[in-house]
């Protein structure tokens, strides 16, 4: 990217529904009721999670895109969403295997999964996820 080309952030948003049990396996009940209160009940939980997913690079000369929104989305909806959506992230979630799943690891899982499926020239900048309306997780991957 040239120093005079603009840098424009795209940003979509989705939703899915999943439940959870935020435990460590390897402490008691006693224990993880004490650190984790009500979200370590044995028969899980659930959220109606909001992600945000935000993107960034020159638009094309050709299109005046930074990425295809439809295309976006599609990618987001069919290799992300539909994993998440009405699942129980502790047991059925391949990515999230071995994972405590917090929303904070569950922000970090999704990243790794998008990050390696965007078209060249566009960078995921941001993730935000809500899992309530008043708690949101917001993360900008590693950085160098």
């Amino acid at each position: 990217m040239s120093p005079s080309a603009p840098k424009v952030y795209v940003s979509r948003k989705f939703h899915f529904s999943a439940s959870h049990r935020v435990y460590n396996p390897s402490w008691s009940d006693e224990k993880n009721a004490e650190v984790f209160g009500p979200c370590s009940n044995p028969t899980g939980h659930g959220h109606n999670y909001e992600l945000e997913v935000i993107v960034a690079g020159t638009p094309h000369p050709e299109t005046g895109y930074v990425i295809d929104i439809a295309y976006l989305r599609r990618l987001i909806e069919e290799r992300i969403i539909s994993q998440l959506d009405h699942r129980h992230l502790n047991t059925d979630v391949a990515f999230l295997a071995g994972r405590i799943p917090s929303s904070e690891n569950l922000i970090v899982a999704i990243w790794e999964q998008i990050q390696p499926l965007l078209p060249e020239g566009v960078t995921l900048v941001e993730l935000r996820l809500w899992e309530t309306p008043r708690n949101c997780f917001i993360y900008h991957g590693q950085k160098a």
